[in-house]
C-alpha cells in the first residue's frame, strides 16, 4: 500500500496553563483511560470530562482493511490525532469541521500493524490523550479481480459487464455483489448473475439504450470471498454504448439482416450450418460479437480441416462460430447450408459487415434444430430475465 505523511495538530488558547494528564488506551472500546487529575472528590482524583475512543479498538486484532481508522471525543475538541504504519510513516486523515472526530483517508494494507495517538481537550480545558495500536486482517491467500469491458471501450448494446476471479471461486457471493456498483447515464434496469464459480456478469433486463455511458466500481478490496481468501484490490471501468445495431440470421432463409436503430440496413445471403447435421448446425440463441479478425485460421480435427484461412472474421461465440468470408463455398451462399456452424458470407459482404461491427452487437439466430451453447461462458442472452436475476446471490 502507499502510505503518506500527514498529521492534524490544532492549537487551543487555553487561558491559564492545563495540566498535564497522562492517558493510556487499554481499555476493550478503545476509551482513554486518565491518570492523575485535580480538584476535590472526596480526597480522590477528579478525571477529565473529555473522552477518547477509537475504531479499530486498542489491541485489535484481525481489523478490517475495508473500514477507516476513526477517532472520535466527547466533551470536547480533538487537538491532535496521527496515526502510523510499522515503518512510523503517517496515515492521511481528515478532522471534522466539529472538531469531534477524525477519519482515515487512504486504506490500510492487509496483515499491518498500527499506532494512534490521539489528543484532545475537554470543556473544563484539561488534556487527555489516548494511545494504543491494533492490527489488520493477514489473508490466507489473495486474488486478482478483473473487469470488463476496459476503460474507455465502446462496445455493442448486448455487452455484459464482467468481473472474473483469478486463482479462486468466491464462496461468499453475496458479498461480492454488494462490493459491485453500475451507474449509468441513463436509466437502465439490470441484475448480476452467476455464470460459473469464479465469473459474475451484470446485463440489462433488453439490450442497453444507445450512447450510453457506464461506470463500474469492483470494490473488492478487503472482502472476504471465504475461506481466509481475499481480493488483491479494486478495480473499476468506464466505457461507453454505442449505436444500436442488431444481426438477425433465421438459418432457413440463407439470409443474414442487420439491423440500425430498429431499420434494416444490410442484407447478405449466406450460407449457415449443415442442416442435415445436428451437431454442425449454427446454434439457436442470442450471441454477441467477441472479437474481430481481419485474418482467421481455422482447425477442426473432428471434422478432418486444419490451417483453413478466412477473411474478415467475427468471432460470436467460443463454441466456434464465427462470421466470416467464404468465397470458396459461393455457390452454396444464399441457398445451401453446408457449413460447420459459420456463418458464411461473400468477400465483399464479410468485409462490409467486418466495418459496421462493434464488439458486443447482439447476433440473433433463430430456425436451427441445434439449441444454445450452455458451456460458453458468454451466455447471457440465452436467459430470460426472470431465471437471470434468479442467478443473482442478493436477493
Amino acid at each position: 500500500m502507499i502510505e503518506r505523511r500527514t498529521v492534524f495538530k490544532a492549537v487551543l488558547a487555553t487561558g491559564a496553563a492545563a495540566l498535564a494528564a497522562a492517558c493510556s488506551g487499554g481499555s476493550n472500546d478503545g476509551a482513554a483511560v486518565p491518570k492523575g487529575g485535580n480538584g476535590d472528590n472526596g480526597g480522590k482524583p477528579v478525571p477529565p470530562v473529555a473522552k477518547l475512543t477509537a475504531s479499530p479498538a486498542v489491541g485489535a486484532k484481525d481489523a478490517s482493511v475495508r473500514e477507516p481508522v476513526v477517532v472520535k471525543v466527547t466533551e470536547g475538541k480533538l487537538t491532535e490525532v496521527k496515526l502510523t504504519n510499522e515503518g512510523g510513516d503517517e496515515i492521511k486523515g481528515e478532522l471534522a469541521p466539529d472538531g469531534l472526530s477524525w477519519t482515515s483517508s487512504e486504506p490500510l494494507g492487509y496483515g499491518k500493524s498500527y499506532s494512534y495517538s490521539a489528543k484532545a481537550t475537554g470543556t473544563d480545558q484539561r488534556p487527555v490523550e489516548l494511545t494504543g495500536s491494533f492490527s489488520t486482517v493477514s489473508p490466507a491467500k489473495t486474488v486478482r479481480a478483473t473487469l470488463n469491458p476496459g476503460d474507455d471501450a465502446e462496445v455493442g448494446v448486448a455487452m455484459p459487464i464482467s468481473v472474473k476471479f483469478n486463482g479462486g471461486a468466491p464462496k461468499d457471493r453475496a458479498a461480492v455483489e454488494k462490493a459491485l456498483k453500475v451507474k449509468t447515464s441513463n436509466d437502465v434496469e439490470g441484475s448480476w448473475a452467476w455464470l460459473s464459480p469464479n465469473q459474475v456478469d451484470w446485463r440489462p433486463k433488453e439490450y442497453w439504450p444507445a450512447n450510453t455511458t457506464v461506470e463500474v466500481e469492483a470494490n473488492l478490496y478487503g472482502v472476504d470471498l471465504g475461506g481466509g481468501v481475499y481480493v488483491k484490490s479494486d478495480v473499476s471501468t468506464k466505457f461507453k454504448i454505442g449505436r444500436n445495431q442488431v444481426v438477425k440470421i433465421h438459418t432457413p432463409d440463407h439470409v443474414m439482416k442487420v439491423y440500425r436503430g430498429g431499420a434494416e440496413s444490410a442484407s447478405y445471403p449466406c450460407s449457415n450450418g449443415l442442416d442435415s447435421v445436428v451437431d454442425r448446425n449454427t446454434p439457436n440463441g442470442t450471441f454477441i460479437i467477441m472479437s474481430k479478425e481481419p485474418h482467421a485460421v481455422f482447425d477442426n480435427a473432428r471434422y478432418g480441416y486444419t490451417n483453413v484461412n478466412k477473411k474478415w472474421a467475427c468471432r460470436f461465440s467460443n463454441h466456434g462460430e464465427f462470421i466470416h468470408e467464404n468465397q470458396d463455398n459461393a455457390a452454396a451462399i444464399g441457398n445451401t447450408n453446408n457449413s460447420h456452424g459459420c456463418v458464411n458470407l461473400l468477400e465483399a459482404d464479410a468485409k462490409a459487415y467486418f466495418d459496421s461491427a462493434m464488439i458486443g452487437d447482439p447476433v440473433e439466430v433463430t430456425g436451427s434444430k441445434l439449441g444454445s451453447p450452455t458451456n460458453s461462458d458468454v451466455k447471457d442472452w440465452f436467459y430470460d430475465w426472470p431465471t437471470w436475476k434468479s442467478l443473482s446471490a442478493v436477493k
